[in-house]
């Protein structure tokens, strides 16, 4: 942390800085005011409530005078600090008349604490102490700049000195509580500016982190417009390619041009893949903000299967089954069958040709559970507790040398966890992996 004992804020930082901290002295202000006002009425009420102790108390009508100064003025620092500081809201600028109030209502509430003590005790020593808690609530909870501390210092020490000519101290009682005076003040000084610093620093950092934010904010921007013109380039050659290889099965084609074309189709459905996997961990959707709706599922399931078994053009199948008739979920049409198809892709890439994959639906209580289970080559147990998250390194080529992005898992969890949901794994190596996904049922 910078220290500003004698010295200014940069100049990147004190306009800004100044407006911020006058609107907290304002609030400041207008805290204060209230507390000494009520401190003020509860004394007036404890008078009336109580005459005879009161009375009898050493100075008592100076006492009962400048408690009502108090209750009339103090109302008017509040009012003027509200006015200023919905202004200041308003504005977002400070001007000296703000920095004058604050300077002043300062002075005025040690002026307060001071004189109601001298009066109550004449005796400047016991006077100190309460001069010593008006320093330290002020050093606290107001910032000025080392110029204005330093008037503050001499306003206050004129004050002080004021006070103990009106008590009437002798000459020795008068250097002994000036020169503690003396070390108050500088106490004060030390204290007020350390806040000061501090305060300054925790807003510089405040300030860096959001103009970190907006520059991340743009980059991302940026990065999503990029990545979305390259997939819409990309996708187009790949849905030619396709479509070329569909045309050329049309034709009669011998057993090494047919694989040759299952090669390029297979190709294809991995790139579409990894494009929109890039694509939603680009995006940084807020996943909350999709439209669901109420959803039979095991129609859902079931399409999706359906869908698979066109698209499989090895020896694996995908077998779904279902303990359960029209149990509903609140789900997004567009994103949970990702979350299906991602977790099925997942189980075919590590399994062998004559190997199925299972889909399963059962319920739990008022949870509908959905089972993703192969019996392929597993995960190891090291990579379990970071399969969930993005770019972790937990991704592995598949069997058939299919590449992964490793994003494809961490997309899967935010989908199911922005539908109320969970999702688990039980895995053995060299026996398979079950993903079980637990969603909330609906009537």
């Amino acid at each position: 942390m910078e220290t500003h004992f004698f010295t200014k804020l940069s100049l990147k930082y004190s306009a800004a800085y100044r407006n911020y901290y006058t609107y907290q002295n304002l609030q400041g202000v207008r805290t204060a005011s209230f507390i000494f006002l009520t401190l003020n009425i509860i004394i007036r009420i404890l008078y009336h409530v109580f005459p005879e102790s009161l009375t009898k108390a050493q100075n008592f009508p100076e006492f009962n005078l400048i408690n009502w100064i108090f209750i009339i003025v103090t109302p008017f620092f509040y009012l003027i600090s509200h006015l200023l500081a919905v202004n200041m809201r308003r504005t977002k600028h400070a001007t000296a008349g703000m920095a004058l109030f604050v300077f002043i209502f300062s002075l005025y509430i040690i002026c307060c604490g001071m004189y109601s003590s001298f009066i109550s005790t004449s005796d400047p020593s016991n006077a100190l102490t309460l001069y010593l808690i008006a320093l330290s609530i002020v050093s606290v909870l107001f910032v000025f700049e080392y110029y204005e501390t330093i008037v503050l210092l001499i306003g206050i020490e004129m004050l002080f000195t004021m006070m103990l000519f009106h008590a009437q101290v002798s000459a020795t009682e008068m250097t002994y509580n000036q020169m503690i005076s003396a070390i108050l003040l500088a106490g004060f000084y030390l204290t007020s500016r350390y806040f000061f610093s501090y305060k300054a620093s925790y807003y510089g950092q405040i300030v860096e982190i959001r103009q970190k934010n907006e520059e991340i904010n743009k980059a991302n921007q940026f990065k999503n417009q990029v990545l979305g013109t390259v997939a819409h380039d990309l996708r187009n050659p790949i849905a030619a390619v396709e479509s070329l290889a569909m045309m050329m099965e049309l034709e009669d084609i011998d057993e090494d041009t047919q694989d040759s074309l299952n090669m390029m189709r297979q190709s294809c459905v991995k790139a579409r893949t990894i494009i929109d996997d890039l694509l939603d961990a680009a995006r940084n959707e807020n996943l909350n903000s999709f439209e669901t709706t109420r959803t039979e599922m095991n129609k859902c399931l079931q399409n999706i299967v359906n869908t698979w078994k066109v698209q499989i053009i090895s020896g694996n199948k995908v077998v779904f089954t279902s303990d359960v008739k029209d149990i509903y979920a609140q789900i997004s049409l567009e994103k949970f069958p990702r979350v299906i198809d991602n977790l099925i892709s997942n189980a075919l890439k590590f399994s062998k040709d004559t190997d199925n994959v299972e889909l399963s639906l059962n319920r739990l209580k008022n949870n509908i559970v959905i089972k993703v289970k192969d019996r392929g080559m597993g995960i190891p147990k090291e990579m379990l507790p970071n399969l969930f998250e993005r770019f972790s390194g937990a991704g592995r080529t598949g069997l058939k040398g299919e590449q992964s992005t490793g994003i494809g898992l961490s997309i899967v969890k935010d989908i199911v966890e922005s539908h109320g949901g969970k999702i688990a794994v039980e895995s053995v190596e060299g026996k398979g992996s079950t993903f079980t996904i637990m969603l909330p049922m609906v009537e």
